[in-house]
């Protein structure tokens, strides 16, 4: 990687502090060590490159209603969505950004230091503008001497640009904070993203009035638009390629390790999408027992199990969540697949609990039930009755985790909803969920017999409530222990 251009000068022999700064933060007239010729030189010969007559992004429709119904709830209230800020990953380079869900979902824009604001025009309705970074500047030299400029980072979109893609009015970001600081009237501002925005609004909010904001932003998000459902349908469709690629190469995976099952689905997300929704769950033997194992760095071995929890986000920053547990050799063991079919069965009774006017609590007290009968039947839990069993939750030693949760930009999604509106909320069409039921034998657990200790199963499906019922948009994969077996066998050749 290039450093950024800090030309040197007499004065930075003796002045080192000055010298670390980045040249971002020293710029006072012409650069120092940057003669007039070259800043001269620089300022001119190059093409005009301002695209023209933009057409709207795919779903510029969908975020204009959503501002419109953002709009409504808050009548007469300024409203500051920001996207956020590059984060510092080590020393002068960062992590890859990653816009704010509420942003994203509010204007379709990923620009880093965008900010959206909802000026009030009145009792009744808002005049959105977005803030943005215009493109850099070469009459100061900002665009090759600022290591974030052009030359150094890539080409920004124009305001005019901006707008004809977002429908969307836009400013100059840089502008904002003054004029946020000289407001007056109510405000509500989305926290946790922009510093720099918070301490400009810092007399003018409150952390209860935030999040008032914050919660209708997630709350907002349980029912998907059209648009939303063909982007999880999009994710789960590159998800379902890159869980075929993994079971193509496990041969090279048994070679190395979890890490070559990682980097093999990340492959699949940035070719198809923007990354992955979260961090690839590659738990291959006694692995798969621990719920987020994400250190990926342990043996594959014949004869075990891989439990790959894994999903592709698109460039429009939806994501698929899907787990499948596979037989690292493509056949399950008849303990494995036992347990494998327990697992099975139990998802299959809470996918057909997902409903419209279901209890969205119902599908996980379908899929709990169904584990506890089988551990009954084992005999794991002595001669108690499956209802004691699910009145104790005694079950949960093996089960652990939820059934499921809402899906979209946030593999967790609607995370901030009222618990009245999301987990004692009813369903209803165009709720993305997941369904993903699980036993987990610790390698260390006493009360299980010797041989199921080690085994971890889960299954997991993206599910749409429709009118009349649910769709599978993960059905691509299969689910079955035989279907199983017969795809691993047929991508294996």
């Amino acid at each position: 990687m290039s450093e950024e251009l800090i030309p040197e000068t007499p004065e930075q022999e003796t002045e080192e502090n000055e010298a670390a700064e980045p040249i971002k933060q020293r710029k006072n007239g012409l650069y120092p060590g940057v003669s007039d010729e070259l800043a001269e030189n620089m300022k001119s010969g190059w093409a005009d490159t301002e695209l023209r007559n933009l057409a709207p992004i795919p779903q510029a429709g969908h975020t204009a209603a959503r501002r419109a119904a953002l709009s409504a709830r808050f009548p007469g209230e300024r409203l500051v969505i920001p996207a956020g800020n590059l984060k510092t990953r080590s020393n002068d380079t960062e992590y890859a950004f990653r816009a704010s869900t509420e942003y994203a979902y509010l204007t379709g824009d990923q620009t880093q230091d965008g900010v959206l604001v909802l000026e009030p025009t009145g009792e009744q309705g808002h005049e959105a503008t977005i803030y943005l970074l215009p493109r850099s500047n070469r009459e100061n030299g900002e665009f090759w001497l600022d290591g974030q400029g052009e030359l150094w980072v890539g080409r920004r979109h124009s305001l005019t640009e901006a707008e004809q893609r977002l429908g969307i009015p836009a400013k100059d970001v840089r502008e904002l904070a003054a004029a946020l600081t000289g407001a007056t009237g109510p405000v509500r501002n989305v926290r946790g993203h922009d510093a720099s925005i918070e301490a400009a609004l810092t007399d003018k909010v409150t952390a209860e009035r935030d999040e008032e904001l914050r919660v209708y932003l997630s709350e907002a998000r349980l029912v998907k638009d059209a648009f939303e459902i063909s982007e999880l349908e999009k994710a789960c469709d590159a998800t379902a390629r890159g869980f075929e690629d993994v079971v193509k190469s496990l041969d090279k995976a048994e070679a190395t390790s979890e890490r070559f099952i990682e980097g093999t689905f990340f492959l699949r997300a940035r070719i198809e999408g923007n990354d992955i929704g979260y961090g690839s769950i590659c738990a291959a033997g006694p692995h798969a027992t621990t719920l987020h194992w994400v250190r990926n760095d342990g043996a594959v071995r014949p004869g075990e199990l891989l439990l790959l929890d894994a999903g592709v986000e698109t460039n429009d920053l939806y994501t698929a969540d899907v787990t499948r547990t596979l037989p690292i050799n493509g056949t399950f063991s008849p303990l494995q697949r036992k347990i494998y079919d327990a697992v099975y069965e139990a998802q299959e009774a809470g996918i057909a609990a997902v409903k419209p006017g279901a209890a969205f609590r119902d599908f996980h007290d379908a899929s709990q039930r169904v584990l506890a009968e089988k551990l009954v039947e084992w005999g794991l839990l002595g001669d108690l009755t499956v209802e004691k069993v699910l009145e104790l939750g005694l079950q949960r030693r093996w089960t652990l985790h939820g059934t499921g949760h809402m899906l979209g930009m946030d593999v967790h999604d609607c995370a901030v909803a009222r618990t009245e509106a999301y987990v004692d909320g009813i369903l209803e069409p165009g709720v993305c969920l997941t369904v993903e039921p699980g036993l987990y034998f610790q390698a260390d657990d006493l009360t299980v017999p010797e041989e199921y200790r080690g085994i971890g199963v889960r299954i997991e499906d993206d599910i749409l409530v429709t009118e009349d019922g649910n769709r599978n948009l993960s059905d691509k994969l299969p689910r079955q222990a035989d279907e199983v077996e017969a795809w691993m066998a047929r991508l294996k050749g």
